[in-house]
């Protein structure tokens, strides 16, 4: 029973996941910023608070920490000061595109340190048998082909989130034109939210997949393993 609820707690529900940080504050930003309901101010936060509370929970509960989620924070919690201080809509885009950009960047630079993001993100035991693959590649003596192949999956990982930060900023500097702590500014920012999933996270998650093919696949020719002894129980199951 123990491991169930470990195994509950480090795979997520993904459609509670779209419905707090994406479906509730869109319809939050969408139904309540009119003065007569919650008013612009009190609905941005009531539409933020979710999302990061949430983060925030799974963070603490999982107890492990991930570079991505804490940008995720930050991401939320840049995203209410500029609200609440109503700078101009131009400044969300460059904060919508920033931290996607500075992850590209961050997954580049971490090739040169001893845990690359790339192994953290998609080389690791949730995604990989790790043990059969360390064992394979010692056993055929590949183990600068995988630095090779982590190198170019890099590349294309980092993509994934410059692609992101591309239409991060299209996106915000296409919607958000009224003035910011207007019910109207809210509307946008929940249009912004709503649309940010179709737009901007499925194109991405297209290049993440991609990543995962490619590292699969040049495993695959590493080791002489077939695709079965390759993913992890978790992945099979």
């Amino acid at each position: 029973m123990a491991a169930e609820g470990k195994s509950q707690v480090k795979n997520p529900n993904p459609l509670l996941n779209i419905l707090i940080n994406i479906v509730f504050p869109a319809l939050i930003l969408n139904k309540f910023s009119a003065p007569e309901k919650l008013g612009p101010q009190l609905a941005l936060l009531l539409a933020l608070s979710l999302p990061f509370l949430y983060g925030a929970w799974e963070f603490f509960t999982i107890r492990k920490h991930n570079l991505v989620s804490i940008l995720g924070f930050a991401s939320i919690l840049l995203t209410g000061g500029l609200g609440l201080f109503q700078v101009d809509g131009f400044w969300f885009a460059v904060k919508e595109a920033a931290i996607p950009g500075i992850i590209a960047i961050a997954t580049l630079v971490s090739l040169k340190t001893s845990k690359p993001l790339v192994k953290l993100m998609l080389y690791n035991d949730n995604v990989l048998n790790i043990e059969s693959v360390e064992t394979a590649l010692k056993r055929l003596g590949n183990q600068e082909g995988l630095n090779r192949l982590m190198f170019h999956t890099t590349l294309v990982l980092a993509g994934s989130f410059v692609l992101s930060a591309i239409l991060n900023f299209w996106l915000a500097i296409w919607i958000l034109k009224s003035p910011a702590g207007t019910p109207e500014f809210n509307e946008e920012l929940g249009k912004m939210t709503a649309l940010s999933y179709p737009v901007i996270v499925l194109p991405s998650l297209v290049v993440m997949i991609l990543a995962v093919w490619m590292l699969v696949r040049g495993l695959k020719k590493l080791t002489g393993l077939e695709l079965q002894q390759i993913l992890s129980d978790q992945v099979k199951h």
